[in-house]
C-alpha cells in the first residue's frame, strides 16, 4: 500500500476519528489494545470470553509473548523523506497491502452470529488475507463467496483421517486459496483451566466444526456411525443445559432444524468430530504424503525450534510460523516472538517465515518484521472487535493495526518494509 505526501493508512485513519469527534462521535471499538478486550470482556457471556482469552497453565507462556516485546525499543531516524510510504509486501506471488494477515481463530460463533463471514469481509475490504480456520463456525466455501478475489489461506488440523485431510485440502483449492498453513502444535488439546473449570468446549455442543459439516467425507463417516451403531451408553437424567447442547448439534447439522432435533446424526457429528479431528502420530514421513496431495504452497505453524525450521525446510515444506498457537497449547514454553531471530537465521532466507502469538498493535507487527518475520497473524484483536461491533469492529481493529504500522514505520525513518532490520531496533530487557 503506497501513499504519497504523507496521506497514508495511518493519517487516514486518524483524519476519519479526529474528523467523526467533531460531530461527538467516537470509534465503537475502543483503540487501545487493552480498551479493547476490556471492553470486548463486558460484552461476551464467561463461556466465550474464556475460550478466547484463555491460555494453557498458568498462562505464563501468554503473558510471555506479550512481556518479549517490551525487550525491544525502536530507534528512530530523523530528518529522512519519509513522505512517500510503501507498507507492501508479497507472499507467494500475491502482493499484501501490508505484512499483516488474519490468523485462524476458531468457533467465532461464541463472540458473534455473523462469525467468520463477517470477519470474511472485513478482511476483503482491506486486501488482508484471511486464514480460514480449520475450527470455524461458517464453511470456506462460503467464506470464499464472501471474500471475491481477496486472498485467503486455509488452515488445517491433520486428523485422523487421511481421506478426510485430502478432501479439505481439495476444497480449500477449490476455494481460491493461496495456501495451506498446517498447524502442528495441537495434535492434543492443551491443558486450559478457565474452559476446564467452565466444563466447556464448543466442539462438543456443536460449535465451530462448520468445516467438518459441510465435508462429504466427514458426513459418511458420520452416517457410517449411525449405520453401524453399537451398544447404547446410559445417559444421564436431562438437564437444561443438556437441552441446550442437543439444540446446539442439530442447528450445526446441515437439514432442517426440526428433522434434526429427532436424527441421531448431529449427536453422531460431533462424536465423530471429537474422535477423528487431530492425530498425535503425525510425523516428518507424512509430509511428503500432504505434498503430493496439493499445489499450493505448505506452511508449518507452531515451529519454535530452529532444527524443526531447518528441517521443514528440507522436507519441502514453503515456509514456517513461529507460533506459541497464542499461548494455548504449552505453558512455559518460549514466547514466539523470542524464537523468531534464531529462527530467521536458521532459514537464511530459504522460504518466508512468518509469526504469530502477541500481536496487538501496528508497533508489534513493525517490531516483528524487523526482526525477521515476513508477515505477522493477528487473532484475538479482531475477535474482540467482532465481539463488540461485529463486521465493522474487524474492520476497525485492521485499520488502526495498519494505521499504526504506517506511522510507525514513517516517524521512524522509513518508507518500505524491506528497509526493515534488527539494526533498527535495541535489545532493552
Amino acid at each position: 500500500m503506497t501513499c504519497v505526501d504523507g496521506a497514508g493508512t495511518g493519517r487516514r485513519r486518524q483524519n476519519e476519528v479526529y474528523r467523526a469527534g467533531v460531530y461527538g462521535h467516537s470509534p465503537r471499538v475502543p483503540v487501545a489494545p487493552r480498551a479493547l478486550q476490556a471492553r470486548a470482556k463486558q460484552a461476551l457471556n464467561a463461556r466465550a470470553y474464556a475460550y478466547v482469552a484463555g491460555g494453557a497453565g498458568d498462562e505464563v507462556t501468554q503473558r510471555a509473548n506479550r512481556a518479549a516485546f517490551d525487550r525491544w525499543a525502536v530507534v528512530p531516524r530523523v530528518l529522512r523523506d519519509v513522505s512517500a510510504r510503501d507498507s507492501s509486501v508479497e507472499l507467494f506471488g500475491r502482493a499484501l497491502p501490508a505484512p499483516l494477515l488474519l490468523g485462524p481463530v476458531g468457533a467465532l460463533e461464541l463472540v458473534h452470529r455473523d462469525a467468520d463471514l463477517a470477519v470474511a469481509r472485513a478482511a476483503a475490504s482491506a486486501g488482508v488475507p484471511m486464514v480460514f480456520s480449520n475450527q470455524a463456525s461458517v464453511s470456506m466455501e462460503d467464506c470464499a463467496a464472501a471474500m471475491g478475489d481477496a486472498p485467503r489461506w486455509f488452515q488445517l488440523y491433520w486428523s485422523t483421517s487421511d481421506e478426510l485431510v485430502e478432501s479439505l485440502v481439495g476444497r480449500a483449492e477449490a476455494a481460491g486459496c493461496d495456501a495451506v498453513v498446517v498447524t502442528l502444535d495441537t495434535t492434543m488439546l492443551g491443558w486450559r483451566p478457565r474452559d476446564l473449570d467452565l466444563g466447556h468446549l464448543p466442539f462438543a455442543l456443536g460449535k465451530g466444526i462448520a468445516q467438518y459439516t459441510s465435508d462429504p467425507v466427514f458426513r459418511r463417516l458420520v452416517a457410517e456411525k449411525v449405520a453401524a451403531g453399537g451398544p447404547k451408553e446410559p445417559q444421564p437424567r436431562p438437564t437444561p443445559a443438556a437441552v441446550r447442547a442437543l439444540v446446539g448439534m442439530a442447528k450445526a447439522w446441515p437439514g432442517s432444524f426440526r428433522e434434526n432435533l429427532r436424527s441421531p446424526l448431529p449427536r453422531a457429528a460431533v462424536e465423530t468430530f471429537l474422535g477423528i479431528y487431530s492425530r498425535p502420530s503425525i510425523t516428518w514421513e507424512d509430509l511428503a504424503w500432504l505434498r503430493s496431495r496439493t499445489r499450493l504452497p505448505i506452511l508449518l505453524k507452531g515451529v519454535l525450534h530452529p532444527d524443526d525450521a531447518r528441517r521443514a525446510l528440507d522436507e519441502g515444506v514453503d515456509g514456517v510460523v513461529v507460533s506459541t498457537h497464542g499461548g494455548r497449547q504449552v505453558d512455559r514454553s518460549i514466547s514466539a516472538l523470542d524464537a523468531l531471530p534464531e529462527i530467521v537465521g536458521a532459514v537464511a532466507g530459504r522460504a518466508p517465515v512468518l509469526l504469530d502469538s502477541g500481536i496487538r498493535s501496528g508497533a508489534d507487527v513493525f517490531t516483528a518484521v524487523a526482526l525477521g518475520a515476513r508477515a505477522v497473524l493477528l487473532g484475538r484483536p479482531f475477535a474482540w472487535g467482532l465481539a463488540l461491533a461485529g463486521e465493522e469492529g474487524v474492520r476497525q481493529v485492521v485499520s488502526d493495526v495498519l494505521g499504526e504500522f504506517d506511522l510507525t514505520l514513517g516517524l521512524t525513518g522509513h518508507t518500505a518494509v524491506d528497509q526493515l532490520s534488527p539494526d533498527v531496533l535495541r535489545r532493552v530487557g
